[in-house]
C-alpha cells in the first residue's frame, strides 16, 4: 500500500491554493444556502438522471450533494420533453434536464434564464463538442450545462432475434420476426411527436428519392411520407410507450419483443436476467443530448448553481453514465471509476457521436430546405396517428 505524506505536511503550490478556492466557491458551507433563504432545490428530470439510491444504494449521487450544500433536492420526472415543457410553464421548477427538443423551446418561451458560466468552476473540462451546442446557446449565452448524451436504441428479446436486427423496419413494416410469428401487436413506439424523426431517418436511408437531409428538417413531400409509414405503423403497435416501468413490464409479461428504448430500460431489464439487448441497426439513431437549463422564476440560485457545478463532476457523470447508458459530458470521467466498474464510454458508444441525429424542435425555417413542417404540426399530426387517423 502507497504511504502517503499527512496533507498538512506537503508543500502547497500556488495552483493548489487556487484549486482549493475554487472548490470552496463552488461547495461553501451549507450555512451559504441557508443564509441566502434556501436549503432546497426541486428538478423536473428524466427517470434515472436523480438518483439517491432508492433503486441500488450504490448509485446515489444525490446523498453526497445535500450532505455538502444543505440543498435538499426533490425531483418530478417527465417522460416526454412536451411533459417537461408543460412542466416549467408552471414556473414552480429550479432546474430541468430539456433535451434539444424542449430546450429552444422552453429558452424562446422565457422559461430558462441564461446562466452565468463564471459561476462553474468546472465549466471548462466540458465535452467541446457540447460547449456551445445550439440547443442551448443563444449568441454568446448558455442557458444551461450539458448533463448527458446518448442514443435512442432498438431493444429487442434475444429469444425472438438470435442475431440483432439489422434494420429498424422490423418497427415500420408487417413482416415474420425471426420465431416465425408476426410482428403485429409484438411491438412499441415512443409517444412523443419527436419519434416522428425516427420514422423520418429510416426513410433517409432506404428512400434516399425523398431527399430528406436532416430527419427534423422535411419539407412537405418528406412529410408527408414519414406520415404514410406512421400509418403504415399504426396497426402493428401494441402500445404507444412514455413510461419505462411500463414498457419495461410489457417486455417482460405482455409479449412485446422489440421497441425504441433509452438504453436506461435496457441495463434494467438485464440487470433482472431478462432475454434483452440493444443495437443502433445500419440506418443511424436519433439520440439526446440533456441540458439542466436554470428556470426563469427559480427561487434557490444559491443552490441551483452548486448542482449545476455537482453535475459535471466525476461523482455524477461516471455513476449517472453507467446507471443510464448513457455517456458523460465531461471526456475526463470517461476514466474515473462507476460502482459497476464498467468501460462506460466503450460500452455506451462515446465514439458514436457523430452518427447520432440529436433531438432537435423542428422549425419552420430550416437550414437544409427553403421552408420546413414546424413542430405544432408534428404534434397535432402524432396524436391524431396514435389514435388512428
Amino acid at each position: 500500500m502507497e504511504t502517503r505524506m499527512p496533507a498538512l505536511l506537503k508543500p502547497v503550490t500556488l495552483g493548489a491554493l487556487f484549486s482549493l478556492l475554487a472548490l470552496t466557491t463552488a461547495f461553501p458551507p451549507a450555512q451559504a444556502a441557508e443564509q441566502a433563504g434556501e436549503g432546497k432545490l426541486s428538478i423536473v428530470a428524466w427517470p434515472g438522471y436523480i438518483e439517491r439510491g432508492d433503486t441500488d444504494k450504490n448509485y446515489n449521487w444525490v446523498g453526497e450533494f445535500e450532505d455538502t450544500t444543505g440543498c435538499k433536492v426533490t425531483v418530478k420526472t417527465a417522460g416526454t420533453s412536451d411533459e417537461m415543457v408543460s412542466l416549467m410553464n408552471q414556473g414552480s421548477y429550479d432546474l430541468v434536464t430539456a433535451s434539444g427538443d424542449a430546450s429552444l423551446r422552453l429558452i424562446a418561451g422565457k422559461k430558462v434564464q441564461a446562466i452565468d458560466t463564471d459561476k462553474i468552476p468546472s465549466w471548462h473540462t466540458i465535452d467541446a463538442r457540447l460547449q456551445n451546442a445550439p440547443w442551448h446557446t443563444i449568441g454568446d449565452k448558455h442557458y444551461g450545462v450539458p448533463f448527458q448524451w446518448g442514443p435512442n436504441v432498438l431493444m429487442y428479446n434475444t429469444n425472438v432475434f438470435k442475431t440483432p436486427p439489422k434494420s429498424w423496419n422490423v418497427l415500420f413494416v408487417p413482416q415474420d420476426l425471426p420465431d416465425g410469428k408476426p410482428n403485429k401487436g409484438r411491438i412499441q413506439a415512443y409517444d412523443g411527436a419527436i419519434y416522428m424523426a425516427d420514422a423520418a431517418l429510416y426513410l433517409m436511408r432506404t428512400k434516399p428519392e425523398l431527399g430528406i437531409k436532416d430527419p427534423y428538417e422535411l419539407n412537405e413531400t418528406q412529410y408527408k411520407a414519414v406520415l404514410d409509414i406512421l400509418r403504415q405503423q399504426h396497426p402493428l403497435i401494441h402500445r404507444y410507450w412514455h413510461d419505462y416501468n411500463v414498457q419495461m413490464s410489457d417486455f417482460k409479461n405482455e409479449g412485446v419483443v422489440a421497441s425504441g428504448a433509452w438504453p436506461f430500460q435496457v441495463n434494467m431489464l438485464q440487470s433482472e436476467k431478462q432475454p434483452i439487448a440493444s443495437v443502433i441497426p445500419r440506418e443511424g439513431a436519433t439520440g439526446w443530448a440533456d441540458t439542466t437549463m436554470l428556470g426563469a422564476s427559480s427561487k434557490n440560485k444559491v443552490c441551483a448553481y452548486k448542482w449545476l457545478e455537482w453535475s459535471l463532476s466525476d461523482k455524477v457523470q461516471a455513476p449517472l453514465s453507467e446507471w443510464f447508458g448513457a455517456n458523460p459530458v465531461v471526456p475526463g470521467a470517461c476514466k474515473a471509476k462507476a460502482p459497476g466498474g464498467s468501460d462506460f464510454c466503450a460500452s455506451n458508444g462515446y465514439e458514436q457521436f457523430s452518427q447520432i441525429k440529436f433531438w432537435k424542435t423542428p422549425q419552420s425555417q430550416c437550414a437544409t430546405q427553403t421552408t420546413c413542417v414546424p413542430y405544432s404540426r408534428w404534434t397535432q399530426d402524432y396524436i391524431a396517428i396514435m389514435g388512428g387517423r
